[in-house]
């Protein structure tokens, strides 16, 4: 009588099985995993304020809280302006000019801080076989996504409060900024999450390199302003204006607070060049991943 011959199962400590890093790769697991995905978004966003009286409303209430810092410190200590010999700029103008940006810029701190030690944080996964590491990075940026819309809101009534009721028609292409948003965030935290699995001391760099970048992203003054200022040395200046996240803040100001239409040649580029970072990010995550159960 032929003995039955059982079906592996898979093996508790045993490294992730080595997944196609190919894009098409990504766009199989996507759709392979979808339900995974909300349900892994959705604790990302609740539960990050779990237990706390506001919930999920202090998405609303951080960045209010820091554009009041900020636009008192840069206003009215550092009298910045947002159009260089603009004498009739006001408060208000300058704290939409600001929010504007900074929630842009949110999204993409908030991926670089959590990404060094997400894949450390997440050890209990990477024991088990069967689990899709590479869905950890897409739900934070998922969560940060959720985040951002819903500080977008209250830039929206602010604009209406102080434009005399009514939005510029430009407000209707600000969720195409979304896209290469998401693909330069899905970029950087692929690769600083396989890097930090390895890499103990990349928060402290990370750390770093978020209060760099949000000098080097045009937050607190427009590109304008930098262009006419014959303080900024040539090469920063070019620098900031080839960063990306640069022009994703600017281009977020120019279609909620200014009503200016979309650049949308250098849209097109920055979108593409974040879909090939993207990419390159996800395949290096791939690379490395069979390597995660070693070093956790």
């Amino acid at each position: 009588m032929p003995v039955p011959v059982l079906p592996a199962r898979p093996i508790p400590g045993a490294p992730h099985p080595h997944a196609p890093a190919r894009p098409t790769g990504l766009l199989t697991t996507l759709r392979r995993h979808r339900f995974l995905i909300a349900q892994l978004t959705r604790r990302e966003v609740i539960g990050r304020y779990r237990g706390s009286h506001l919930g999920i409303f202090w998405s609303f209430v951080n960045p209010v809280l820091l554009l009041c810092i900020y636009t008192f410190v840069f206003k009215y200590i550092f009298n910045a302006k947002m159009v260089p010999g603009h004498p009739d700029e006001g408060w208000a103008d300058y704290a939409l000019f600001l929010f504007a940006a900074l929630i842009i810029f949110n999204l993409f701190a908030e991926c670089l801080s959590r990404a060094p030690n997400l894949i450390l944080l997440n050890a209990n996964y990477v024991t088990k076989v069967v689990f899709p590491l590479e869905l950890l990075p897409l739900t934070v940026v998922l969560g940060s996504l959720v985040h951002l819309l819903i500080s977008f809101v209250p830039l929206c009534l602010a604009v209406l409060v102080t434009r005399g009721g009514h939005l510029h028609a430009t407000v209707a292409f600000w969720p195409l900024l979304l896209v290469p948003i998401s693909a330069w965030a899905l970029a950087i935290t692929w690769l600083v999450s396989a890097l930090g699995a390895f890499l103990r001391d990349l928060n402290e760099v990370m750390l770093a390199l978020t209060q760099i970048l949000m000098y080097a992203s045009a937050v607190f003054y427009s590109l304008a302003a930098l262009t006419v200022n014959p303080n900024v040395p040539a090469p920063v200046r070019t620098l900031i204006q080839y960063n990306p996240l640069a022009y994703l803040c600017e281009q977020s100001r120019n279609l909620v607070v200014w009503g200016t239409p979309m650049n949308w040649q250098t849209y097109g580029w920055v979108t593409l060049a974040g879909v090939v970072v993207m990419s390159v990010g996800y395949k290096l995550f791939m690379s490395v991943k069979p390597a995660f159960a070693d070093v956790i």
